[in-house]
This record gives C-alpha cells, sequence and structure tokens, in this order.
C-alpha cells in the first residue's frame, strides 16, 4: 500500500519535495506502506481550506450530512477485514481485538449521524424572571463550532479517530485529522470511507506527520475553533499553554485502580483483570493497572489471578489463536521492561512475566508494590499489572485516590454498601462495579477528572461539545 499524499481539499495530494515517511509492522519490520509527512506551509493551506469548508458543512442540512455519514458507516462495514489487519498490522494488534475495534467503525459513524440530527434546543421561561412578563420569547439554537482539530493517538487508531471525526461531521463542522505517525494507515482508510461516500471537498483533511511539529502549530492558529487531543497529561498541558482561547478537549493520562475487597468474587475478579490488565499489550489509559487487594483475600487473589495471566498467548498478531500482540515500538517494550525491573529492584516481587523479546513482552504481574511506587502512580501503558495490599476497605479508597490521575476506577465486591461507598469515593471520571475499567460503550460519557482531562467524549456528549448553544432573545413591541 502506498499512500498518494496528504487530504486537501478532498484529493490525496504531494508535492515533488514531498517527505516520505515507511510505516512498518512493529512485529517483523515489514514496510507497510508510505506516507507524505506535511510541513508547515502545508498546515497553512489546510487551515484556509477548512476555514472555508466550515462555511460549506454548517450551512448542509442535518438531513443532507447525515445521509452522508450514514453512506460512509455502510462503507466502513464492507471494509471492516481490511480495516482490522490494517489497525492489527501497523501498530501490533491482536487481529482479533482488531477486528473487534474494526467492527465498530460503521456504529460509531452511525450513532454520530443521529446525534448531529437530532441536537434539540429548548425554551426559556423568561417570564420567571423579576422584571419580564409574556412580551418577550427565548430560546437556544445550535450552532457548529467551526473548524475541529483532532489529534488522535496510535493504540485505538480507528475507535479514537472516528470518536472525535464522527460527531465534528455530524455537528457540522470542518475537520483536519493529525494522526499519531506510529498508526497513520488505519486513519488514512478512515478518511476514504468518507470521501467515497462523497463528504465535500475540504470538510476533512489529513495532515501527517510529528505531533510536536503539526500539533503545535495546528493547535496555537486562531482559525482552529476546537481542539480535541487524546494522549499523555505532558502534551495535554503543553496544548492548554499554546491553544489560546479556543475550546478543549484533553483525554490524558490515567494510572487507573482496581479494588478487590474480601466481599468480592475473585474468579470474576481475576477473569475481567485479565482481560482489563493486558488487552491490546497494556496500551490502554483505562487498563487496569493498579491491583489494590484486601490483605485477608491477597493470597487466594493470587492463586486464582495468576494460572490466568500466564495462559495469554502472545505471538504474530495476524494469528488468530494471539491473545495479546506486540507494543508499539521496541523502544516502548524496553521502556516496560525497565520499569518492571526498577520496581523489582526496589523490594517488588516478579510474580509471572516480564521477560522481552523484540517488541513482544509477556504479561506480567509484579507484587508487592508500594501505594506510592512510581510503578503504581505513573502510567505505563504495557502488559502488566501491580498488586498492592490494603488494610481495608477505607485504606484501599485512599490508594486508589492516591495518584495525580482520575480517569476510570473499578471495584469488585458483592457488598451493596461497599459499591455505594465507591461510586461516592473514589475520585474517576468513569466507576465500574464488578468489572475493570477497561470497558467502554460509544454513547456513554467518557473523561477524567484531576490530570486525566478536560471535557468529556462518548458520541453525544462529543456533539454537544462541538457546538456552540447560542440564546436567542425575540422582544415584542409591547
Amino acid at each position: 500500500m502506498t499512500t498518494p499524499g496528504l487530504l486537501l481539499h478532498g484529493a490525496w495530494q504531494q508535492h515533488a519535495d514531498s517527505a516520505i515517511h515507511t510505516v512498518r509492522s512493529p512485529y517483523n519490520g515489514d514496510s507497510l506502506g508510505e506516507i507524505v509527512l506535511a510541513h508547515s506551509a502545508d498546515v497553512d493551506r489546510a487551515l484556509d481550506i477548512a476555514v472555508d469548508a466550515a462555511k460549506l458543512w454548517r450551512n448542509t442540512p442535518a438531513h443532507e450530512r447525515t445521509a452522508i455519514l450514514l453512506k460512509a458507516a455502510s462503507i466502513a462495514d464492507e471494509r471492516i477485514e481490511s480495516l482490522a489487519r490494517t489497525i492489527s498490522s501497523e501498530m501490533g494488534k491482536s487481529i482479533r481485538e482488531a477486528r473487534g475495534e474494526a467492527t465498530r467503525a460503521g456504529e460509531i459513524i452511525r450513532l454520530s449521524a443521529f446525534e448531529g440530527s437530532q441536537r434539540y434546543g429548548e425554551s426559556l421561561p423568561l417570564d420567571a424572571n423579576l422584571g419580564t412578563g409574556f412580551d418577550k420569547i427565548g430560546f437556544t439554537l445550535p450552532q457548529p463550532v467551526g473548524v475541529v482539530v483532532a489529534i488522535t493517538p496510535f493504540n485505538y487508531p480507528s475507535l479514537l479517530v472516528l470518536h472525535k471525526v464522527g460527531p465534528a461531521l455530524a455537528a457540522g463542522n470542518s475537520v483536519i485529522l493529525k494522526p499519531a505517525l506510529a498508526a497513520p494507515l488505519t486513519a488514512i482508510a478512515l478518511a476514504q470511507c468518507f470521501l467515497d461516500a462523497g463528504l465535500p471537498a475540504g470538510v476533512l483533511g489529513v495532515l501527517n506527520g510529528p505531533g510536536s511539529e503539526l500539533g503545535s502549530q495546528l493547535v496555537a492558529d486562531p482559525r482552529v475553533n476546537k481542539v480535541s487531543f487524546t494522549g499523555s497529561t505532558r502534551v495535554g498541558e503543553q496544548i492548554t499553554k499554546t491553544a489560546g482561547i479556543k475550546r478543549l478537549s484533553l483525554e490524558l493520562g490515567a494510572s487507573s485502580p482496581v479494588l478487590v475487597t474480601k466481599h468480592a468474587d475473585l474468579e470474576q475478579a481475576a477473569h475481567s483483570i485479565t482481560l482489563g490488565g493486558y488487552v491490546n499489550a497494556g496500551q490502554v489509559c483505562i487498563a487496569a493497572q493498579r491491583i489494590i487487594v484486601e490483605e485477608s483475600i491477597h493470597d487466594d487473589f493470587l492463586a486464582v489471578l495468576v494460572p490466568k495471566v500466564e495462559a495469554i498467548t502472545i505471538g504474530d498478531p495476524l494469528q488468530d489463536d494471539t491473545m495479546v500482540g506486540t507494543l508499539v515500538s521496541e523502544s516502548e517494550a524496553i521502556r516496560v521492561e525497565k520499569a518492571i525491573q526498577n520496581a523489582v529492584a526496589d523490594g517488588a516481587a516478579l510474580i509471572t512475566g516480564g521477560q522481552r523479546n523484540g517488541t513482544l513482552l509477556t504479561p506480567a504481574i509484579v507484587g508487592d508494590v508500594p501505594g506510592d511506587h512510581p510503578f503504581a502512580q505513573e502510567e505505563l501503558f504495557g502488559p502488566a499489572v501491580s498488586i498492592t495490599r490494603a488494610r481495608d476497605f477505607d485504606h484501599a479508597v485512599v490508594l486508589a485516590n492516591s495518584t495525580q490521575y482520575g480517569l476510570g476506577a473499578g471495584i469488585f465486591t458483592q457488598d451493596h454498601d461497599e459499591s455505594i461507598r465507591a461510586m461516592r469515593d473514589i475520585d474517576s471520571g468513569i466507576v465500574h462495579i464488578n468489572w475493570t475499567p477497561l470497558w467502554r460503550a460509544d454513547l456513554m460519557p467518557y473523561g477524567g477528572m484531576k490530570s486525566s482531562g478536560i471535557g468529556k467524549e462518548g458520541v453525544r456528549t462529543t456533539v454537544n461539545e462541538m457546538t456552540e448553544w447560542k440564546t436567542v432573545i425575540m422582544h415584542s413591541r409591547v
């Protein structure tokens, strides 16, 4: 596969002097295709195009936008297997997981089309205000924000692209998409679905290149009305400093806790953690990273968990029997390996796993990790979980809240009172009862507290965040 260029004004374009980047498989290094890298002039041109396209798309009736998006969804459905193989090949996700992600593509676009066409304003009870009566009518009116910049990560190259692009287009905005340089081919394939569905030229643009260069230029430009970014807290902080006065949605880092109390069903907890800690080789912001276990059931829980983790198969992502594939690069695998080794050097116990072969890392359990150790406090983004002992339920909640993050959390308990206390007391944007944080419905609000971000995603919520709401007051002459 060779990509002809950057998506500008409805066509894939490149210059005679365009820089080319080869996308390679993290599993075996094979070339998967080439992409054209954008430079500063391309960013400037893309923004000019997006400004003009935003005016056109804003004035396109919702039913016409919906028809195009529904056609794009149908095209995405027809290309599920191709999309899945692209996802698996370029970022190392197992093909079984990639098929699950690809299957959601059409569904997210359809959900976006519906929500974007169903924005209801509200009438305002102005006569309830002292000094007014029935001489005025007030209501709210939706309007697209304008130009949206979507900057997406590598780990869910279809899901996280569409959670930004789908709602933005459905709400009537133009979009410039800057996908992760580590996994751009999926984004290109998705953009082609919209083009083949008849999306007007310029409404969607795609620029490939390093975020430190392209992202910074896009974020700072005053022609951009909204920035939607998923990535690290460090980069998110930089965006807040450079964006200026514009709308921001930032889905950032996490170190998600999972509490296992003495009232838990240990089989259910171990099964869920075996999925939630290791899916996508742990490269998920809502992965079950910190397992906080009450001391009285610690040994019994590990006896159930360890054999399940050791049964996880790793290897060639494109093989159907592979459960967990590679990390996205060897440098990332080395980073995670060193994090495990540092924790062990500081007194933690490597219970199982942690052996690296290139970009493959065997699923690891690291026990006796103090709650304040960097291995528990910092986002790992790899196939390993830490086990921290808690004296009791109250101590477990304290440990759960002890990091700078607050994206997702889970608790396993059959005690009704503990469930209610967890909902109330754990400082997290999402709290799961009897499951790990690694579960998401595309329609639900999704976002964190503290350093885990600003704003919410989830299709309905995202459509709303990509909409300006005007207040209109009609005055009579009486």
